[in-house]
């Protein structure tokens, strides 16, 4: 096979996958574009081929890259550029950079970005205020997320995605990993 025949070949692969990318639409996240979004969600993983075993659930709240999650004992609010990780029980607060979040992470991402996540999202099941999307995470791994109770509204700017770390107890850890 001759170079050009090979880059070629390269680049025809790039555009289907691209263009499959592009053309994915999930009425229930594309609604969500320019609205704040609220839902309860279930996360599952699965291993191996094996039965999805439940990992965490909770109620997220989140408008563009932004986002509020409480489940297990844990609040986490995110701005879009850092993250607060509030464990009430430990009285501990973690501050870390949401620069390297991803789908797994932050939830506003499945609203926000899922097209860039192509072919790699599978819609099983939705409703207007429902949806069962699995992600492939790599050939051993899959994740799906049950997302029950999905509401949209105006958006309302950024305030409810912040956290007040002085307004934690008194002599609570804060830990800034930023």
């Amino acid at each position: 096979m001759t170079r050009r025949t090979v880059i070629s070949a390269i680049i025809m692969i790039l555009s289907c996958t691209f263009s499959y990318a592009q053309a994915l639409s999930i009425p229930q996240l594309d609604r969500a574009a320019g609205k704040r979004v609220s839902f309860h969600y279930e996360y599952l993983l699965s291993r191996d081929g094996g039965d999805f075993s439940k990992v965490t659930e909770g109620d997220v709240l989140t408008e563009d890259n932004a986002y509020r999650l409480d489940g297990l004992g844990l609040t986490i609010v995110c701005n879009g550029e850092t993250r607060w990780t509030y464990d009430p029980s430990a009285s501990e607060v973690v501050i870390e950079s949401a620069e390297n979040d991803n789908i797994l992470t932050n939830p506003a991402l499945l609203i926000s970005s899922y097209r860039g996540y192509g072919n790699a999202l599978h819609v099983k099941s939705g409703s207007r205020n429902s949806l069962d999307v699995v992600y492939d995470v790599d050939q051993d791994v899959k994740a799906r997320f049950i997302l029950t109770g999905i509401e949209y509204s105006d958006t309302k700017g950024k305030t409810d995605f912040t956290f007040d770390v002085k307004s934690v107890s008194e002599g609570a850890v804060v830990t800034d990993l930023r």
